[in-house]
């Protein structure tokens, strides 16, 4: 029995419509709003209703892309019934591909209702945020230069869920970025990066069959993981730095109790990079490492 045919029998509209939505993806969209937060408390700029409004903006914008990702990445022949990540609700018969493509459109729509308030707030800026974010996102998978298809996802992941996400999120609050929540927003643009990696190195011979020229592909696997322990490793330096500078206190130094977490991780893509359910536990746990590096980060940050 087929992939599409077994998971359209077990699963129902509304699951299908949660697995389009691809939970677990979204802590990558919290993390930077809560490190650019934690920031903006800690230098006494903290602005509650700006704050929220940038989580709500941000967790829609990773909901469309996941949604145009489906949707698009159907159309181009990309998810083929063999490979190893997590269901595409579209290739698997689950969704119609117009209601997957009207579930984009109203999600990007409701991101940008939330995006006039903080264009408000912030202005100019904030609106070319919102524009290059809302285009990045659709031209992730989709348009005629697929940015997933040609090995510059990554350093597009790393801009906007480092820089843009922390600073932006900072800005709205505060009406300018601070020098600190610039310097914090590397390494969340990093771990997320890394959680990409995972995902491509686990996908890199389907990917490459289909054309897609993911930059795992462009690396193959050995430099991918050299690109994997660069993004785990990097982070790690910044809150030794923060506290040798006098950024902050000793609390800057919490988030390397997640360290160990990358013991683990790093074991699993050397030795299990073409077994896709280690590799998809390894891409959860990325995730996780993510999100408890920024929590803790945020900790540091806010005192």
């Amino acid at each position: 029995m087929s992939p599409s045919l077994d998971t359209t029998a077990t699963v129902s509209r509304r699951n299908a419509w949660l697995l389009a939505t691809r939970p677990k993806t979204l802590p990558a969209a919290i993390a930077p709003v809560v490190v650019g937060a934690a920031a903006a408390v800690g230098d006494k700029a903290f602005s509650p209703l700006p704050a929220l409004a940038a989580l709500a903006g941000a967790l829609l914008l990773q909901i469309g892309v996941n949604l145009a990702n489906d949707y698009f990445d159907f159309h181009r022949g990309v998810d083929a019934p063999d490979r190893k990540g997590p269901v595409r609700v579209t290739q698997a018969g689950l969704i119609p591909p117009s209601q997957v493509r009207l579930g984009m459109v109203a999600t990007f729509a409701a991101a940008a209702l939330v995006g006039v308030y903080l264009v408000v707030r912030g202005g100019a800026p904030i609106l070319a945020i919102g524009v290059a974010s809302i285009l990045s996102a659709l031209a992730y998978s989709g348009g005629p230069w697929p940015l997933a298809s040609h090995g510059v996802a990554d350093f597009f992941v790393f801009v906007f869920f480092g820089p843009v996400a922390v600073c932006g999120t900072y800005f709205v609050q505060a009406g300018s970025v601070s020098g600190t929540a610039a310097a914090a927003s590397i390494a969340p643009g990093l771990l997320i990066t890394a959680i990409l990696v995972v995902n491509n190195l686990r996908d890199i011979d389907t990917d490459a069959r289909a054309g897609k020229r993911t930059l795992a592909v462009r690396l193959g696997t050995r430099g991918s993981l050299l690109e994997y322990l660069l993004l785990l490793g990097v982070p790690f330096f910044i809150p030794p730095l923060f506290l040798a500078t006098g950024v902050r206190g000793p609390l800057i130094l919490l988030p390397l109790l997640a360290l160990p977490l990358t013991v683990p991780l790093v074991k699993t893509l050397a030795a299990r990079h073409e077994d896709g359910p280690a590799m998809n536990a390894a891409l959860a746990g990325t995730a996780r490492l993510a999100l408890a590096y920024c929590l803790l980060i945020a900790v540091g940050l806010a005192r």
